[in-house]
Order: structure tokens, then sequence, then C-alpha cells
């Protein structure tokens, strides 16, 4: 990517709702567009999000500036109101207080982090947005699936990744510490959070697999290993995403074209999302 990206929100329906919210933005003359897929986000087109911090609505936590890639992750695994959520990387939080406004705060979420200042910054955003059903613990989420064995009925995991769906041309620090033993790295970490989540799902239970990233190791080839080595099997994402392709299931599990790849472009991160059944 070479140009920024637009600035992204969608409202928190916990406190406020989005005819509100498009009236109040009139009232402000920032001009807006709907999102097809997510009718509680808009993509704006004459402010920035430095700009948009100042006003009303962020300051009481209303909205939530999030990129529209990574709404996706909770809408496909679509967590309903009483269920019994694990989001095993939370922070900062967006995903969280996502999963909260679609459970209408009602159920049980655990939101984990390992990082301490990454942790306070999911408290804020968690307590900011009212988001009273997450419970936020600070562990190590290798070691969950043992602490909550067949417990939840859904889980988030939107694990550590080399970023690559966020690089952006005219800012080296986007892509600065990448490398080739990186990914290395964080594909064995992923493949230790993949087991603590199958661990932590009860049978028949759902997970949904997500980095914003875009190459194979950490993605595709994952995604093969998880299906041959744990009793998870892909299913279809019920959402359909102009800016994305199927996931490449060539010399790999076929199921793998059911995941998404969603392609950098000025209004989404690059971002792939798998979801799974524990069967």
């Amino acid at each position: 990517m070479s140009v920024d990206r637009n600035t992204t929100l969608r409202v928190n329906t916990l406190k406020y709702n989005i005819q509100y919210l498009m009236i109040q933005l009139k009232k402000n003359n920032i001009k807006f567009e709907r999102v097809q897929w997510y009718n509680n986000a808009l993509l704006l087109k004459n402010i920035s999000e430095k700009d948009i911090q100042k006003l009303e609505i962020y300051i009481n936590g209303y909205i939530y500036l999030q990129s529209l890639s990574s709404m996706i992750p909770p809408l496909v695994l679509s967590p309903k109101s009483g269920d019994k959520v694990l989001d095993l990387t939370a922070a900062p939080g967006s995903k969280t207080t996502q999963l909260a406004n679609l459970m209408d705060n009602n159920g049980e979420i655990i939101a984990n982090e390992l990082d301490k200042i990454r942790y306070e910054r999911l408290k804020y955003n968690v307590e900011k947005q009212g988001a009273t059903i997450v419970k936020m613990i600070n562990s190590r989420g290798e070691k969950l699936g043992e602490k909550y064995p067949e417990y939840f009925d859904k889980v988030l995991l939107d694990v550590p990744c080399s970023g690559e769906g966020r690089f952006l041309i005219n800012n080296p620090k986007t892509y600065r510490d990448w490398s080739i033993k990186k990914v290395n790295n964080l594909v064995k970490l992923q493949k230790k959070l993949l087991i603590s989540a199958c661990k932590a799902l009860k049978k028949n239970g759902v997970m949904v697999y997500s980095t914003c990233t875009i190459n194979k190791y950490e993605n595709e080839f994952i995604l093969d290993w998880a299906t041959k080595n744990l009793p998870l099997k892909i299913v279809d994402i019920n959402l359909i995403i102009k800016d994305s392709i199927k996931g490449d299931n060539e010399k790999l599990d076929r199921a793998i074209d059911k995941a998404i790849k969603i392609l950098p472009s000025k209004s989404m991160e690059g971002f792939f999302v798998a979801k799974l059944k524990k069967v």
C-alpha cells in the first residue's frame, strides 16, 4: 500500500446507535459512507482519527475507531447472547468490545493479554465501551486450554503475526522489523496458541483464526497443519466481502478455500480469516 487508509469506525451499540451517530456526523459536516456488510460500521471521508478523537462521541465511548478488516473476525464468529467466549489474544480490545456488542452485553467473555502495557490498554477500552461481561486476564495464551478445558462455545484467535497487511510504503515503521526469522518464530507460537484454543473449545464449538498478514506460512499452511493435527474442520464463512479472495488450497486441505484473504486497499487492511469447528 502506498497511500494512507480511510478512517473507519463502528458504533458502540451498548451506548448508542447508528442513526444517532449519522445525525451527529452530519451536524459536524463529516462525510461518511455506510459499509455494505456491516450495518454498524462507517467509512469517514473528510476527517482524520486525530480529529475524531476530539469529539464527544469518541470521548463518551459511543464509537470505536477500528479498521474494517479487523471487524470481520467477530462477525464471522457471530457469538450469541448468553454464549461463553474466549478472546485469546485480546489487546487492544477492538474485537473484544465488538463481541460484547454482538452479544448485547449478555453472557461471558474472557479476554486474555500477556503483555502488561497492552493489557492496561485492553482494560481501558473495555471499561470505556461499557462491556461489562468481559473478564480480563493477564496470562500466557498457550496455557489457557489447560485452565479452561472444553469450556467455551466460541473462541476468537486473532494471533500475533508479521503484520504484512498493514505495511505502508511511505511509512517504514510499519515494516522495519519484518524478517523471515520473525515469521518462523511466529508460526511456532501460532501453532501453540491454536492447540490451546482447541482444548478450550467445547465439542461442536466454533473458532475463528485470523491474522493481519498475507503470507501462506501464517495462514494457509497453519490451517493445513491444524486440520491434520487437531480435531478441527474448516467451515464456510457466510459473509460477502468485496475486497476478498479465497484461501489458496493448492496442495493443501481442499477446504482451505473456505477461508478468506482480504486484499490491502485504501479502505481495508490485508487480513486472513478462517472459521473452524471442533469435531
